[in-house]
């Protein structure tokens, strides 16, 4: 089915769930009309250029032929699409050629083109990640050299960290980078599992590239960061020849069938680095964060393409008798248990869509907050709140995509529908730019401890907040959702106490609870976030009383069925480790 961009929800949340208001000083040309004007436009584009290609990309993959990537049908002539119209260079700085945009909005854009054609937006998603990357850490010649045709889509960028022996374990890898003698160095090595690689949509790629010098130490603290194009780049930023790199295979993967992950070789390649050496790890971590949004995004992205379809399914088939009114056949979509499923899907959308585009704001923030105390909180609650945008979220996509399946019946286990394209290309967010177990074990080892605690606490006086604002409007429809609320966060705070009291003195209790932890916290987040939504839809005069209607009633389903079971969580939490220590790989294996 086609893809309708949910434009409206997504400028709803950015003004009245994110805050995105409060970006007005520091970007006064992203007024109301302005940002109504983006998503707009790029909800066209993503619908009419980017859709009808997806099928297509799921079919026909990448391939690899006499050492060049084809992409998939109509991939190319997008792209360029793509890059012409702009859209690579929303929030990108002004002074290389952007548009200087807040990247909240540029996360709101990419939600679509990620739901659109998630194989494609991987593309342009890492070439953002690289912006930022060499925009904080590249000398003066390599912004002046790469940054004007990255920010421009002439380009593209990729990041390569993972080698056959070094998943997750950065500290285990081996490529190596000699220097040259005349000031760069030569890069030989292997990296895995490189989301495009190579292709034929731009005329150079910039490989940022994790490796250690012959002399350095070993551990993360021998990592540099290096850049090593395709095609070599000479001073004045002109292409030249070929760079001793390529393509040893594509991986045959479950989904995102369009994008092409590379393994790829480094023979001698020509680099340079980027940043300090021995500090390429803490330099690719400003390239991670910003991809672990995206990610994040993306998994509310192909969330929000898999009820479309299930939503739309729903309406056209029919089955059984509807318990509402008897009507033989009914609508799939007229049996209560279809229907609850469908809310609970578009309420977990919503709530996700607003912790990431929350998470955007927050980092806007911490860059052009109008003074040192608001860019300090609000750094806090954007790291903070990462791991739950990119685990809680990409989790979400994926039990949303699973029910997408199920509302198909047996068609959706059937590949021509297209609900299981959604549901494959799904299951790899919760796996890269760092593993959701990484991510639990990053919010209990540390951010918890942010500032000393006060993230962590301030985010729940906020959420708090919001509970006697909603106690004080009075409304009997929103009882519910600030009882729930109020009871969720009183869960969520004790597991959160216990967890820094754990940390302290007995961390593989602490790490045991991570992972049920991070599904509280987001649960109980997600749940403010709708919350915030249905306040704000109170406060409207006139409008569409039955969009504002489902806002509320969106809040309600997931406080009935989601926040209801926080409390219960929380002893999943604080559980311990010592049964799991008790257990030795022998006996489970008996």
């Amino acid at each position: 089915m086609s893809y309708r961009a949910p434009v409206r929800d997504l400028a709803f949340t950015l003004r009245h769930v994110a805050g995105f208001d409060n970006l007005a000083a520091a970007f006064p040309e992203a007024d109301a009309d302005t940002v109504e004007a983006v998503l707009e436009a790029a909800g066209v584009f993503a619908g009419e250029v980017l859709a009808p290609i997806n099928r297509a990309g799921d079919l026909n993959p990448a391939k690899l032929e006499n050492g060049v990537v084809r992409t998939s049908p109509g991939f190319a002539a997008a792209y360029k699409a793509f890059a012409e119209a702009g859209w690579n260079s929303l929030a990108a700085d002004p002074e290389h050629g952007g548009q200087g945009l807040p990247k909240s909005l540029e996360i709101a854009v990419f939600e679509m083109v990620h739901a659109a054609n998630m194989a494609f937006g991987l593309c342009p998603m890492l070439t953002l990640a690289a912006i930022e990357a060499l925009a904080h850490h590249g000398s003066d010649s390599q912004k002046a050299n790469y940054l004007p045709r990255l920010v421009s889509g002439e380009w593209t960028g990729t990041m390569n960290l993972t080698e056959p022996q070094a998943g997750s374990d950065l500290a285990a890898l081996t490529t190596m980078a000699t220097p040259d003698g005349a000031g760069a160095y030569t890069l030989n090595g292997q990296k895995i599992f490189i989301t495009w690689g190579d292709h034929d949509v731009a005329d150079n790629v910039c490989h940022l590239v994790l490796a250690r010098t012959p002399d350095a130490p070993p551990g993360v603290k021998g990592i540099s960061l290096f850049l090593a194009p395709k095609v070599l780049v000479d001073a004045d930023g002109k292409l030249g020849q070929a760079n001793a790199l390529r393509v040893g295979s594509l991986e045959h993967k479950l989904g995102i069938h369009g994008s092409p992950t590379c393994v790829m070789l480094y023979e001698g390649a020509r680099a340079e680095l980027v940043g300090e050496l021995g500090k390429g790890l803490a330099h690719m971590f400003t390239m991670m964060n910003a991809a672990r949004l995206q990610v994040g995004t993306q998994g509310v992205a192909i969330a929000e393409r898999a009820y479309q379809q299930a939503l739309a399914f729903s309406l056209e088939r029919a089955q059984g008798r509807s318990a509402w009114t008897g009507a033989y056949p009914a609508r799939l979509f007229d049996h209560p248990d279809i229907r609850k499923t469908l809310m609970l899907m578009k309420a977990r959308i919503e709530a996700a869509r607003g912790v990431c585009l929350s998470t955007a704001v927050a980092a806007d923030l911490s860059r052009h907050g109008a003074n040192e105390a608001e860019r300090a909180a609000a750094k806090l609650r954007e790291e903070l709140l990462t791991p739950i945008a990119k685990a809680w979220s990409t989790d979400m996509g994926v039990e949303v995509a699973s029910m997408g399946v199920q509302i198909h019946g047996g068609m959706g286990f059937i590949e021509e529908t297209g609900a299981a394209q959604h549901y494959r290309d799904a299951r790899i967010n919760p796996i890269y730019e760092g593993a959701n177990g990484i991510q639990a074990i990053d919010l209990v080892g540390r951010k918890l401890m942010l500032g000393e605690g006060q993230a962590i606490g301030d985010l729940m006086d906020d959420m708090r907040d919001t509970v006697e604002a909603i106690e004080a409007a009075g409304d009997p429809a929103l009882d519910l959702v600030a009882s729930r609320l109020k009871t969720a966060l009183d869960a969520a705070s004790g597991a959160t106490a216990w967890l820094i009291e754990r940390r302290a003195r007995a961390m593989p209790d602490a790490l045991s609870g991570a992972t049920a932890y991070l599904k509280l916290l987001g649960d109980v987040v997600g749940g403010w976030m709708l919350a915030k939504g249905a306040l704000a839809v109170l406060a409207m005069e006139g409008g569409d009383a039955d969009w504002k209607a489902v806002k509320i009633a969106l809040a309600r389903v997931y406080a009935q069925n989601v926040l209801a079971g926080v409390p219960g969580q929380a002893a999943a939490v604080t559980a311990g480790a010592e049964d799991l220590a008790a257990v030795t790989a022998e006996a489970l294996g008996a």
